[in-house]
């Protein structure tokens, strides 16, 4: 009997002590629960890259900041990698949490970056100076995918203006740093040098900038230390850095959805979704005593509306909606006039419609919510961002494509819908906007923060890749 009880003391002590030192954080390493599928993320073997990059362009100019030697390539091994886990481990105690993530950004040449912002700079090999920062001057489409601009500016800037905002900060120092910044404009790239991809003479440009970043990288000894997981590349237009992605597939990837990418590439367990640049400027003065009834307009679409693979919703909506009463359904194009167009209709109407284009996301959403218009999203697999953060039921409302094209179903949904629950989404739509912001200085919450701290919330896996990797007599044994 006195045994048992020794027994059930010491089960109860141990128990406590595991307890209390895991919610204190004395445990050198919480324990992380992953999903069964998610070892692709985790720790695949890692794999020599045993050929060269197709066409290396070797980088000429100054050389780049690397601190890094030519020993073996290693790379993600997609030939073994697995399901799409859509559980990513976040940090467990307030100290990590707290963190701002510290990064390092490699000196690229400026002709990765914001040189193709300034083709005519003359200094194209040299790495853009410090606190030099040029304007965003491009409109049109080319805006919407320009998060890479603002990722860097918010690295490229004075890092003590807004300290108290930043969920990230820059190190000078590589081994200071948690993750590593690629400042290449893959989006820029595309839309300058391969928006007409069956032109390979108009495409060379941009796949040999490509050919010799992933020739920079893989050399790089700080690339090798991690395998690349823990740098962070922006590919955020569908079709940037198509040439070579699949050779950075292990790295953390700022994509705008996954609809172009096999899951061995880019999934949501790895990767991090950010919003697009909203095309209409921000509805400030949104102050009305009736939002609900000074919006006179039912429903609002306007853009494209014959698109490919899941577009072709567009097409079939057009047939239902169009000529409608209330329903504002028409062609139009982000030309100046066509955004002055959209931005007075989004802000006279109660929903605003956002059916898939050639991909599942698309910039008229994040258009919807900046102008406090109810989005109406039909999809059957769009991807959001900051989603651990928010829940987009509560200013949003989802329908399926079948659903949505049952004759009469949306409309008549949207017509009787509850006033009061309209203007609690409305104001919740007001509440959430600033976080898809993409400006400079930065301010609390905004788009690159946020998009930041969804950075800094997948360092655990990949530090638990890391460390793996660097002890595995057998790669990988346990997966």
């Amino acid at each position: 009997m006195f045994k048992v009880l020794l027994l059930i003391v010491s089960m109860v002590g141990v128990s406590t002590l595991l307890t209390s030192s895991y919610h204190t954080g004395s445990l050198s390493d919480p324990i992380y629960y992953l999903h069964q599928d998610d070892d692709s993320t985790i720790g695949r073997q890692l794999m020599k890259l045993n050929a060269a990059v197709p066409t290396p362009h070797k980088l000429s100019g100054q050389s780049l900041h690397s601190v890094g030697d030519n020993s073996t390539n290693r790379l993600f091994d997609e030939s073994t990698a697995t399901g799409d886990a859509e559980f990513s481990p976040s940090f467990n105690t307030e100290r990590e949490c707290d963190k701002t993530l510290k990064v390092f950004m490699y000196d690229l040449p400026r002709r990765f970056n914001l040189g193709l912002l300034r083709t005519k700079d003359a200094n194209q090999s040299l790495p853009w100076p410090e606190n030099d920062l040029p304007i965003w001057a491009k409109s049109g489409l080319s805006k919407q995918h320009n998060v890479e601009y603002w990722m860097m500016m918010s690295l490229l800037g004075d890092q003590t203006l807004g300290a108290e905002n930043r969920s990230a900060v820059r190190v000078k120092d590589p081994i200071n740093a948690d993750v590593f910044f690629v400042p290449f404009f893959s989006s820029v790239s595309f839309n300058m040098h391969s928006h007409k991809m069956r032109d390979p003479v108009s495409t060379e440009q941009d796949k040999n900038l490509q050919a010799e970043l992933v020739e920079f990288l893989t050399a790089s000894k700080w690339w090798q230390r991690s395998g690349g997981r823990d740098h962070v590349i922006v590919i955020h237009h569908p079709n940037a850095f198509r040439f070579f992605k699949d050779r950075l597939n292990a790295s953390i990837f700022i994509v705008a959805d996954f609809w172009r990418f096999s899951k061995r590439v880019a999934r949501l367990s790895k990767d991090v979704v950010a919003p697009y640049t909203h095309m209409v400027s921000t509805y400030h003065e949104d102050e009305a005593e009736d939002p609900f009834g000074s919006r006179t307009i039912l429903l609002f679409f306007q853009g494209r509306i014959f698109r490919k693979d899941d577009g072709f919703v567009r097409a079939k909506l057009a047939r239902i909606l169009r000529r409608t009463d209330g329903v504002h359904f028409r062609a139009g194009t982000a030309t100046p006039n066509g955004v002055a167009e959209v931005t007075k209709g989004m802000r006279s109407s109660k929903f605003c419609l956002h059916p898939a284009g050639d991909t599942p996301s698309a910039c008229r959403l994040f258009d919807a919510i900046v102008s406090h218009c109810v989005p109406v999203i039909v999809s059957d697999r769009i991807e959001l961002p900051f989603e651990d953060e928010l829940d987009y039921k509560e200013f949003c409302l989802f329908f399926s494509v079948a659903d949505a094209l049952k004759p009469d179903h949306l409309l008549r949904h949207l017509q009787n819908f509850d006033k009061d629950l309209w203007l609690k989404m409305w104001r919740r739509l007001r509440e959430v906007s600033h976080h898809f912001e993409y400006q400079y200085p930065l301010k609390k919450d905004d788009a690159v923060n946020m998009v930041w701290k969804q950075v800094r919330g997948k360092l655990p896996a990949v530090k638990l890749a890391i460390h793996r990797r660097s002890r595995l007599m057998i790669p990988d044994w346990g997966g």
